[in-house]
């Protein structure tokens, strides 16, 4: 038992210096490149979608930190094996190591925008592992044999307390250089100052209730991205090519100067359940992408735009939504500011009526003309539909779910969407009664939410509220309950509350 002890933390102290110095060097160079985001990154590739939705729909943003965690929990059982292993077999030392090396290698080499220098950090890592285990082991084990069953080895625990050492100076280093890098691009964001809008929005309509326009601080994120990637404004291009006339190369000072238009647009996920909270509506500024397509000229048959982001990620985007006269746009700021890091800074792809997924990406830093035919974005391939248009939906945001709250008159109220069709009715039903419409508020245009409210006469007594929109086609929101995947939850939004 002792000897295994002794193994298992070996193991994990040569471990973590081993990761400590790959995060070093992945933090110096290229932060995806780091072992665990690495391999975090291939693990959310490789995922079923239901297992994806799962951890979007019950961990929210924290799916990221969560799945980290495990990897982290799963490294250190292998770093356990490998060592009590090691008390016995010497051969377990480069045979463990190297194959921990190899999965991060691997993973790291599998990311879509990897180099070959994307290899090394996993593969120092793996030799530093290896080379402090075989120190931590080498000496004769005779001399571990004598000591006594109380005893200390005061040489392992030397060795051990330098590793530890060691390692965190590593680590510090590393978060040291991380947070460097985020406080560049922080203050790279801050020393932008975005021009005025050459068509600028209107003004909110008088009598919109609070809470229209989502501050960017509560706004929802939903991507794959374990790392927020921080991108230099002042090196930042966007390539525009494929089955174009003439191919275009922007810098972000190219984009700053041509006509801005500000517009207010509802963005919404398609992960997003019934009633679900990953929507939200900004003001954004932005060079209409249109504009750009016809300078480059879009070649006959062109159905696609697949944009790429600076980590890989593609998104694939119906030709005919740049160009039939919506604002999609290539956005630089949100609401009166530069978009925030986490957002897609310093510009993302936003395109009204679409969820996310299918015309709204981050870190853009490509466009490529293409078709469906020849190309499935990353969300395609994995099975969801390649037409991304957004349902009617509708939410209950006032009273909350399981409220108790005295009779009377209660105000119930909330949000309504239909993106480029807008909202021609929303009706309130208490407790599976007939359908009574709710008060519209005035709203910024079809591509945003309407707010609604509704004046329910309460009486005593557990009840249940649902609502129901209805777009300006005249199409009712369906009734039928189905699952985001794999082109948007459907289903009437469903409240219980207790009044008296």
């Amino acid at each position: 038992m002792r000897h295994r002890l002794r193994g298992a933390i070996r193991g994990i102290v040569a471990a973590g210096a081993g990761i400590a110095v790959a995060e070093l060097l992945a933090a110096a160079a290229r932060p995806g490149a780091g072992p665990l985001i690495a391999v975090g990154g291939a693990v959310i590739d490789a995922t079923p979608t239901p297992v994806k939705e799962f951890a979007v729909r019950e961990l929210g943003t924290n799916d990221k930190p969560v799945l980290l965690a495990v990897i982290a929990l799963v490294l250190v059982q292998l770093a356990v094996v490998t060592g009590i292993a090691a008390t016995r077999w010497r051969v377990a030392i480069p045979v463990g190591t190297a194959v921990l090396g190899a999965v991060g290698v691997t993973a790291a080499l599998s990311r879509p925008a990897a180099t070959a220098l994307d290899a090394i950090p996993s593969a120092a890592g793996a030799l530093v592992a290896g080379l402090a285990l075989w120190w931590l082991t080498r000496e004769p084990r005779a001399v571990a044999d004598a000591v006594p069953e109380t005893g200390v080895d005061r040489r392992l625990v030397l060795r051990l307390t330098l590793l530890a050492l060691g390692a965190g100076a590593a680590e510090a280093a590393a978060l040291t250089v991380s947070g460097q890098r985020q406080n560049a691009a922080g203050n790279a964001r801050e020393a932008i100052e975005l021009p005025a809008p050459a068509d600028p929005a209107p003004p909110l309509p008088a009598g919109t209730a609070a809470g229209f326009t989502t501050p960017a601080g509560t706004f929802y994120r939903v991507d794959t991205a374990l790392t927020v990637p921080r991108i230099d404004p002042s090196t930042w291009t966007l390539k525009i090519h494929g089955m174009v006339d003439r191919e275009l190369e922007l810098s972000l000072a190219d984009l700053l100067r041509r006509p801005l238009v500000e517009r207010d647009i509802t963005l919404n996920c398609v992960s997003n359940e019934v009633g679900g909270p990953y929507i939200g509506t900004a003001r954004w500024l932005g060079v209409p992408l249109g504009a750009l397509l016809r300078e480059a000229g879009v070649q006959a048959g062109a159905d696609q735009i697949v944009a790429r982001s600076v980590e890989g990620m593609t998104i694939g985007t119906p030709v005919a939504t740049a160009l039939d006269g919506r604002d999609t746009m290539l956005a630089v700021g949100m609401n009166g500011e530069p978009l925030p890091l986490e957002h897609g800074f310093p510009v993302r792809m936003l395109t009204p009526g679409l969820y996310g997924y299918a015309g709204a990406c981050k870190w853009v830093t490509e466009l490529e003309l293409t078709t469906f035919d020849r190309f499935d974005a990353y969300w395609v391939e994995r099975g969801w539909g390649p037409a991304g248009t957004v349902k009617t939906a509708s939410r209950i945001d006032k009273p909350k779910p399981f409220a108790r709250m005295a009779a009377g008159t209660v105000t119930v109220a909330g949000v309504a969407w239909a993106q480029r069709r807008g909202i021609g009715a929303v009706e309130i039903s208490v407790d599976g009664g007939p359908w009574t419409r709710a008060e519209l508020l005035p709203t910024a245009s079809i591509d945003t939410w309407t707010q609604w409210r509704y004046s329910w006469k309460a009486s005593a007594g557990p009840h249940s509220l649902a609502v129901r929109a209805t777009d300006r086609s005249g199409a009712v929101q369906p009734e039928t309950r189905v699952t985001p995947f794999p082109d948007g939850a459907t289903g009437w939004h469903t409240i219980s509350v207790t009044v008296g």
